[in-house]
């Protein structure tokens, strides 16, 4: 398995520091607003490079962490007149809601920032005792210039930096590049006690210190969104990598942004299309399925017509698939050459750089030999595809899982009463009745059609 590793820019074999075990930290929200569709692709892809890693034979230790005390969440808490707390806890609670609708599986551990303050300011203490971090009136600052390798990951310079964004502006620092370990509080602010001051943690010291008490000083995998490559990761690597002199990840991966309208997805500029608004109207298989079909490290552009197609073809799917669950085969295939081939095209595509596109290609290529062989009376033949796709590739992207099948089920019972008692007012010579049946379905995509077996249907 190779993977392109944002450290050194490069295509690299992966081989975890315990053989058979991952263990991998994904940067996860900060907890002040619903999700949207830029949220949710680190999401989907770090969920899927994980079930990969399942599949493949790996036992997976995974973080994803919950950002829950920050300046966005105390601004919002003074927006609606309440207590940080409430604030992320809500919306904590409506991140999980919207993740399980995704299909998206918890990880082992999701950490909160206030449960490690006790351990965070522990190591901002031994970085200040090494001479890695000093003291102003407004907090606690980061030295970068006593990190020789800092820039490394992002591939930036100090001299380059300076006048760079994302920088903290405070006259108490020594250096424009330093960065907040500890914040002294504010009137009004949530705080805790520290040798310092009463105050809160930095942004980047949280996630270092939640990784490395669960994950270990080193351990395999980093991965987030590219927009955190600089200043979140690299200050993360600085502070870790100053604290223990170890590598702290071995391996970054990032996921490229996606753009709505051109620019980039983001709450600040209020240039958001939410996940829980795509799943209500397009459905979970259809957003994951955008998400997979681009490559994880390019950028993804999102328009609701594009994840309006992605919905129709989703939709062929589950026709062809509700087609041979119709027929009430229920059985294990041979794993012959065909099975093989599949498989190791599946594998292949993934161990290069976790190629998603190939491999969801690949699951659509099976459709159509599965609606193929139904048409060819191969049973033999449908009963592979059928496994191929549901039991065996399926569950590893998230696709067309049995979650989303128990939505798709109750959808076709509803129709299949609908068509009963259209069949009913026929035999009454009520067609003005039947004929308005078919029509308020044909308004929402349902086409019927009859024919000598019965009254069929499709969905668009």
């Amino acid at each position: 398995m190779k993977i392109t590793n944002t450290l050194t820019g490069r295509k690299e074999e992966f081989v975890p520091l315990q053989p058979g075990v991952v263990r991998m930290y994904v940067c996860g929200p900060t907890v002040y607003d619903l999700i949207h569709v830029g949220n949710a692709r680190p999401a989907v892809v770090f969920d899927v490079f994980r079930r990969y890693l399942e599949y493949r034979g790996y036992r997976v230790i995974m973080v994803q962490n919950f950002t829950d005390i920050d300046d966005k969440i105390i601004n919002k808490a003074n927006q609606l007149g309440v207590d940080p707390k409430t604030v992320a806890d809500t919306f904590i609670a409506e991140y999980w809601r919207d993740a399980h609708a995704l299909g998206i599986r918890p990880a082992n551990f999701h950490p909160r920032t206030t449960d490690f303050v006790g351990d965070i300011v522990e190591i901002i203490e031994r970085l200040v005792e090494k001479g890695f971090a000093y003291q102003t009136e407004t907090g606690v600052y980061f030295d970068v210039r006593k990190f020789e390798k800092y820039g490394e990951l992002s591939k930036k310079r100090i001299d380059d930096l300076i006048a760079g964004a994302r920088v903290e502006v405070d006259e108490t620092k020594k250096f424009p590049l330093d960065f907040s370990l500890w914040k002294k509080a504010k009137p009004g602010e949530p705080c805790w006690k520290s040798p310092w001051s009463e105050g809160r943690p930095g942004w980047h010291i949280e996630c270092t210190v939640m990784s490395v008490k669960i994950l270990g000083e080193s351990f395999d995998i980093h991965a987030g969104g590219e927009d955190l490559i600089f200043p979140h990761h690299e200050n993360e690597k600085a502070q870790a990598e100053a604290l223990t002199g170890k590598t702290f990840a071995r391996y970054w991966m990032h996921n490229g942004m996606v753009r709505f309208l051109g620019d980039k997805m983001s709450k600040s500029t209020g240039n958001i299309f939410t996940v829980r608004e795509a799943l209500k109207k397009y459905g979970r298989d259809a957003l994951r399925y955008m998400i997979l079909s681009k490559h994880y490290r390019s950028p993804m552009d999102f328009s609701e017509e594009l994840l309006s197609n992605y919905s129709k073809a989703v939709k062929r799917v589950w026709e062809v698939l509700r087609r041979y669950e119709n027929t009430g085969e229920v059985g294990i295939p041979k794993r012959n050459s065909v099975y093989e081939e599949y498989v190791n095209k599946f594998i292949e595509a993934l161990d290069d750089d976790f190629n998603t596109p190939v491999a969801v290609s690949i699951l659509f290529e099976l459709v159509k030999g599965l609606s193929r062989a139904m048409d060819n009376n191969d049973r033999e033949g449908a009963l592979l595809y059928y496994h191929l796709i549901r039991r065996e590739f399926g569950p590893v992207l998230g696709l067309f899982d049995l979650n989303e099948e128990k939505k798709e089920v109750a959808n076709e019972e509803l129709i299949k009463i609908l068509i009963d008692v259209r069949e009913m007012l026929r035999k009454e010579k009520k067609y003005d009745l039947s004929d308005e049946i078919r029509e308020r379905l044909k308004k929402i995509g349902i086409n019927l059609k009859d024919t000598p077996r019965g009254t069929e249907y499709t969905v668009e």
